[in-house]
């Protein structure tokens, strides 16, 4: 198994791209610490995979726009794994509106969750993964913080400023074997996605030279190479998940 004996914790772990993110590595042997804002329904199902894995799966509840949330729930994580090795920053929302509808909460909203909360989450974790001179941490950008999207300038921007820290975070921690990379996934079969009409969707298949919508299992397997052993020498890089999108 790729991530055998390994602790991953998961933003965002309980659904869409999340929750395959958490099934991925605990059928791959690791131990898997999700955070959301609520449990949702795949707890009995993660234990389960864990259990036959040896392997063990948690929940802890997380506002990520919370600092004060953040401290608490990261170092209790901390504590009980006694160390991470694996961060997925995951976790993420949208508030689309045109640009002169948008409203400050709206860009406040979609900042705090998106970015900030990379910054606080990842500020503790490298601290420790620093300390024992290895880790990997994956950040989930978009392909519309690299080509940009209308009615998405919020979503847009946070994740091209998570592209941003990814670079420049990756920098500062590379000699001490500690790895920063980014995913950047295009459209994904999400709800976000399946809440659009037949027509709509027909309209974003054809912009995508594969000729179809990606499944979340398809980012999860991508974020698990980068996870592994496998990328031993990757860090700094944004891979784009797009059937070819961004070309």
């Amino acid at each position: 198994m790729l991530l055998e004996g390994k602790k991953a914790l998961v933003t965002g772990g309980s659904r869409g791209i999340g929750r395959e993110i958490v099934l991925a590595f605990l059928r791959e042997g690791a131990s898997v610490w999700y955070v959301d804002i609520a449990e949702g329904d795949s707890l009995a199902e993660y234990t389960e995979i864990a259990s036959a894995n040896g392997a063990k799966a948690a929940f802890k509840e997380c506002n990520v726009a919370s600092e004060e949330s953040v401290g608490a729930a990261i170092g209790e994580i901390l504590s009980e794994s006694d160390g991470l090795d694996i961060l997925v920053n995951n976790a993420g929302i949208t508030r689309d509106n045109l640009l002169f509808r948008m409203s400050a909460q709206e860009w406040n909203d979609v900042l705090s969750v998106n970015l900030t909360s990379v910054f606080l989450i990842s500020k503790l974790v490298l601290r420790q993964m620093a300390k024992q001179r290895s880790g990997s941490v994956i950040n989930v950008a978009s392909i519309v913080g690299i080509i940009g999207n209308g009615g998405q300038t919020n979503y847009s921007a946070s994740k091209a400023g998570l592209i941003g820290f990814t670079k420049s975070a990756s920098r500062e921690v590379a000699a001490r074997n500690v790895r920063v990379n980014a995913v950047a996934p295009g459209f994904i079969n999400t709800k976000m996605t399946q809440a659009l009409n037949e027509e709509q969707q027909k309209a974003l298949t054809q912009r995508i030279p594969m000729g179809r919508i990606g499944e979340p299992e398809e980012v999860a397997k991508v974020i698990l190479f980068l996870a592994s052993d496998l990328a031993s020498y990757l860090t700094g890089q944004v891979i784009q998940i797009t059937g070819g999108l961004g070309m």
